[in-house]
């Protein structure tokens, strides 16, 4: 009976699976950091020629998801298409070139609202990718934000016309009815359009955080306590994406439009903008790595920069001095409450984080930058330097 089967195996033929198991993708399971399940053995007979099908049918599936990765799901796409047609037709309206002007000031205006809609629309993009609930919930705010100051851009133009027609910059007195007739409408339509998006993104956030709350459950686990490290650190790291910006529109806007300035102050100013993107990286840094010199002194120089825009704002206001930022108080005074404010909150924050250091969380953030570099390979065999597990089931012939 021994012989019997023994001929009876080698009579048998080697079995493969079927060609259309070689398109579809191991079966996974929800659990982050799960290995693929494989119900074949590449180590058999043709395990080479699977192995090759497998990684090119793996690789190019991964890639083309990898691109439209961070709108996979249906309220990221309506979050991140509501940002693009704002972006899109605010940028339109804002480049017109009938909106052209000889003075700086309307030129700074536009160029200042340009580059804010599309580092909105790159903050989403960001967002949406890192799956950062406080961040998108931050950019419903930042748009807010962008509504008041569009609002406060009608003012600010209007008076900028009068000051270019009192100073004879239009040819003809007609020009300057002309030319504000021909703006009006513009930035008008400009507040309507960003408070209709702002409307719908703040709804599409709410989605997103009921989406994303099983993302980070998935990541931090089901700890209260470091679910809410982990808040805090997403709530630092957003601050200081929107540090940049405000404080970046208030030196461009003080560099360019403010006149009477000193030439020591003018290249004090300069010189702080590479420092300040500087501070800003560094200071992620040190709290992702739980540095505390380094966050000790980057919160030595948020105290500093406080201090700066408290005096910048007290000369917008003095007597011997407001006549050098008439021309931009208004929005420069905007751009520096926000500043201060968040400013405050980051230091804040970084306290905060400062007390969570040493106790797991910068575990769970390495680990989950580790995660991200190997999403590419995520639906891979990886049948280099290991076997694929085998199938528990058996087969009977």
């Amino acid at each position: 009976m021994q012989f019997c089967g023994v001929a009876r195996s080698r009579e048998s033929p080697t079995r493969h699976p079927p060609d259309l198991a070689f398109l579809k993708d191991p079966r996974r399971s929800y659990l982050a950091g799960s290995q693929p399940i494989s119900s074949f053995d590449g180590t058999s007979n043709g395990g080479d020629q699977y192995r090759d099908r497998a990684m090119v049918s793996s690789g190019a599936s991964s890639s083309r998801r990898s691109l439209g990765s961070f709108v996979s799901t249906k309220w990221a796409k309506m979050f991140f298409i509501a940002v693009c047609l704002q972006a899109v037709i605010c940028v339109a309206f804002e480049a017109n070139r009938e909106l052209e002007s000889q003075s700086r000031t309307i030129q700074t205006f536009l160029t200042l609202f340009i580059f804010g809609f599309l580092y909105v629309l790159v903050l989403s993009w960001d967002a949406l990718r890192q799956k950062n609930t406080i961040q998108i919930i931050g950019l419903c705010v930042a748009n807010l934000a962008l509504f008041v100051y569009t609002i406060i851009q009608i003012d600010q133009i209007d008076t900028s016309i009068v000051e270019l027609g009192n100073g004879n910059a239009f040819t003809e007195a007609a020009m300057k009815d002309d030319f504000w007739k021909l703006t009006r409408p513009f930035l008008i339509t400009i507040p309507v359009i960003i408070g209709v998006t702002t409307f719908a993104i703040g709804y599409f956030s709410y989605q997103l955080y009921r989406e994303f709350a099983w993302d980070i459950l998935k990541q931090i686990g089901a700890d209260y306590r470091m679910k809410k490290r982990f808040l805090h650190y997403q709530i630092y790291i957003a601050l200081l994406k929107f540090d940049f910006f405000f404080f970046l529109g208030f030196t461009v806007q003080f560099l360019v439009i403010v006149t009477g300035k000193r030439e020591y102050e003018f290249g004090f100013t300069t010189a702080a903008i590479p420092v300040t993107i500087a501070i800003l990286l560094f200071a992620a840094f040190f709290t992702q790595r739980e540095n505390r010199t380094g966050m000790v002194a980057v919160i030595l120089l948020y105290f500093g920069a406080l201090a700066y825009f408290f005096f910048k704002l007290v000369r917008i206001y003095q007597a011997h001095t407001e006549k050098n930022y008439m021309a931009v108080r208004k929005s420069l005074t905007a751009f520096a409450v926000m500043t201060i404010i968040l400013i405050i909150l980051t230091i804040i924050n970084a306290f905060i984080c400062m007390s969570n250091f040493g106790q797991g969380l910068k575990d769970h953030l390495i680990k989950s930058k580790a995660h991200d570099l190997e999403k590419e390979d995520a639906n891979s065999y990886q049948l280099q330097d290991q076997k694929p597990q085998l199938s528990s089931r058996m087969t009977i012939d």
